[in-house]
């Protein structure tokens, strides 16, 4: 078993659980204009306002994948999460940047 309480999960993975419509949060937790500015489709932004409703939302047997910019806070961020009964949690290798660098036309905007 590891020692960290979240798995790491790469993009190519999570590229084909989404092509395959799994049941997973998305969450990202980069700043608000970065995440207006360009996020994952079916994301939504997390921050310490929003965290108590995906706390209330959210079943804890969801797979709760965690982005940021490159892979680094998300751990933190996921780390947390799974302190809070989440079972599959997961914290995305490469971040946000690698994602839109992979899949420029998988990426999605906040209204203005």
């Amino acid at each position: 078993m590891s020692d960290t309480p979240f798995e790491h999960l790469d993009i190519p993975t999570l590229k084909t659980w989404l092509d395959a419509g799994e049941s997973l949060a998305l969450v990202d937790i980069r700043d608000p204009m970065s995440f207006a500015q360009g996020h994952i489709p079916a994301s939504r932004h997390l921050d310490n306002a929003s965290v108590g409703a995906l706390l209330d939302e959210t079943s804890k047997d969801t797979p709760l994948v965690v982005v940021c910019y490159h892979g680094h806070s998300s751990q933190q961020a996921a780390a947390w999460l799974a302190g809070q009964g989440y079972a599959r949690v997961y914290s995305l290798d490469g971040g946000f940047t690698d994602w839109a660098a992979r899949h420029p036309t998988r990426v999605a905007t906040a209204p203005a």
